[in-house]
C-alpha cells in the first residue's frame, strides 16, 4: 500500500514538473511553492506536532481516573493431603481518582511546553521567510540566466556581422586578414559561452521548478526603465533596533533559552515533595478492599485522602541532571547572544547591500549608455578607416558586459532588500507583492 502511494505521489510530481505554464510572475511562483514545496510542508507538520506538547504536559496537572477489575479462582490444598482442598471465587473492581495539588516538576514542564509551542510558531515563520527568499532568489536566477543568454546571443550576432564585414573588406583589399581572424576567434569564444549560458538557464529553471513543482518557460521580467525603491526607513540604526527586538532568529533563540530555564526548574523540582488528592472506591465479592478486613461476602469500600511523596535518594541521578541542564542553559544563553550579533551583522550587510547597490545601479546605467555611445563611435570610425576591427569587438563586448552587470545589480538590490526585511523579522507577502509590481505582466 505504501509503495502504491509513493508511486502515485511520484507520478503526480512528474506530471506537475512536465506541465508547461503559459506565463508566471513572482507572486504566482510564491503561491505555488507555498502550497507544494515539501520542505515547508514538513515544517508545518513539525509545528503541529510541537503544539501537542502543551495538552500533553497540561494533562499532568489535571485529574487522572483509572479503574481495575479482577476475577480470581482461589484453591487451597494441604501439603499432607493434597486431595483436601478448598476453592473460592473472587471478583473485584476499583475506581481511583488522583488530582495533583502540588507538583512543581509538572508545572515547570507545562511552562516549558508552552514556550516550545511558541518557538514552533516562530520556527514556522522563519521557514516561511526562508521559502520567500528561496523562491525570489531562484526566480531572479532564471531572469539573470535569461539575460546572460540573450546578451550573448545578441553579441554573437553582432560579431558574426562584424566578421562578414571584415571578410568583405579583406576581399576588397581594404584590411588585412588579421581583422577576420580576430573576429573569428571572438565568435568561437562567444559560441562556447552561449552553450554554457544555455545550460545555466536550464539549471536555474530546474531549481525554480523544484520549489513550485511546475515548469514555466515564460517569466515576468523587470520593467525598463526601472526605479528601484530605497530602504524605508533610510536610517541604519532603525533597522538595527528592529532586528534586535523583532528578528525571528533572535526571538527563537530567546524562547529556547527560556525553555532551558524551565527545564532546569523541572529537574530541580525532583528534589521536592509532591502532594496529591486520592479518592478510591471499589467492590469485592468476598472481602473488603484497600487492606481492610471483616467484609462480608460482598463489600463496597471507599477512601479519600492526601498522598504525600518525599524523594530521599536516587543514587545521585537528579544532581547530575541538574548539572547537565545548567550547562545546557548556559549554552542556550550564549546562542541567544550569538543570534543577536548575527542578526545585527546581517542587517548591516544587507542595508549596505541595498544602499551601495542603488548607487552601483545608477553608475552601471550611465556606463551602459556610455558603452552604447562608444560602440556607435567605433563602428563609424571603423567604416572610415580610423579604427580597426578589434576596437569594434572590444566596444561590443564592453557594452554587453555592462548590460549584464546592470541586470545583475538590479536583482541583487531587490534580493538584499528582501533579506534586510527578513533579518528584521518584517518580511511578508506584501513585500513580495511590491517586488512583483516592478515586473512587466507576463504574457
Amino acid at each position: 500500500m505504501r509503495c502504491m502511494i509513493s508511486v502515485r505521489l511520484a507520478l503526480c510530481s512528474l506530471l506537475a514538473l512536465s506541465s508547461t505554464a503559459q506565463a508566471q510572475d513572482l507572486l504566482q511562483a510564491w503561491n505555488q511553492a507555498l502550497a507544494r514545496e515539501p520542505q515547508f510542508g514538513a515544517a508545518q507538520a513539525l509545528r503541529q506536532a510541537d503544539q501537542e506538547l502543551v495538552p500533553q504536559s497540561r494533562a499532568q496537572l489535571l485529574p487522572h481516573i483509572s479503574t481495575i477489575g479482577t476475577a480470581e479462582l482461589q484453591e487451597r490444598r494441604q501439603t499432607g493431603q493434597l486431595s483436601n482442598q478448598q476453592a473460592s471465587n473472587r471478583a473485584a473492581w476499583t475506581l481511583t481518582l488522583s488530582q495533583p495539588i502540588y507538583n512543581r516538576n509538572a508545572w515547570a514542564r507545562y511552562e516549558r511546553a508552552q514556550l516550545l509551542a511558541q518557538g514552533a510558531d516562530i520556527q514556522l515563520s522563519l521557514e516561511r521567510q526562508d521559502l520567500m527568499l528561496r523562491v525570489s532568489q531562484h526566480y531572479f536566477d532564471v531572469l539573470a540566466a535569461q539575460d546572460t543568454l540573450s546578451t550573448l546571443t545578441a553579441q554573437q550576432a553582432a560579431i558574426e556581422e562584424q566578421l562578414r564585414a571584415a571578410e568583405q573588406n579583406f576581399e576588397l583589399g581594404g584590411t588585412t586578414i588579421t581583422d577576420a581572424y580576430e573576429a573569428k576567434s571572438r565568435l568561437d569564444l562567444t559560441r562556447a559561452n552561449v552553450i554554457q549560458a544555455e545550460n545555466a538557464l536550464q539549471v536555474a529553471r530546474d531549481k525554480l521548478a523544484a520549489l513550485t513543482l511546475e515548469r514555466a518557460e515564460t517569466l515576468a521580467r523587470l520593467r525598463d526603465p526601472l526605479v528601484l525603491p530605497a530602504p524605508q526607513p533610510a536610517n541604519l540604526q532603525d533597522w538595527l533596533d528592529q532586528s534586535r527586538q523583532s528578528g525571528l532568529s533572535v526571538a527563537l533563540a530567546e524562547i529556547k533559552a527560556r525553555a532551558a530555564e524551565e527545564q532546569l526548574k523541572s529537574i530541580q523540582a525532583l528534589h521536592e515533595p509532591t502532594l496529591a488528592l486520592k479518592a478510591q472506591t471499589g467492590s469485592g465479592s468476598d472481602q473488603t478492599l484497600f487492606g481492610q478486613t471483616g467484609g462480608g461476602p460482598r463489600s463496597l469500600n471507599s477512601a479519600l485522602g492526601l498522598e504525600l511523596s518525599i524523594p530521599i535518594f536516587r543514587g545521585g541521578e537528579t544532581r547530575s541532571q541538574v548539572r547537565e541542564q545548567s550547562s545546557r542553559l548556559q549554552q542556550a544563553r550564549y546562542d541567544y547572544q550569538f543570534a543577536i550579533q548575527q542578526s545585527l551583522q546581517q542587517t548591516r550587510q544587507y542595508f549596505s547591500g541595498v544602499t551601495t547597490g542603488l548607487v552601483r545601479v545608477k553608475a552601471l546605467e550611465t556606463a551602459t549608455q556610455s558603452s552604447q555611445d562608444a560602440l556607435e563611435a567605433n563602428k563609424l570610425a571603423y567604416e572610415v578607416g580610423v579604427r580597426v576591427n578589434i576596437d569594434v569587438l572590444n566596444a561590443q563586448q564592453q557594452l554587453y558586459e555592462a548590460r549584464r552587470s546592470l541586470a545583475q545589480a538590479r536583482y541583487e538590490v531587490l534580493m538584499n532588500s528582501l533579506r534586510l526585511k527578513a533579518a528584521s523579522g518584517t518580511l511578508n507577502e506584501n513585500d513580495l507583492r511590491a517586488v512583483n509590481d516592478l515586473l512587466e505582466p507576463a504574457s
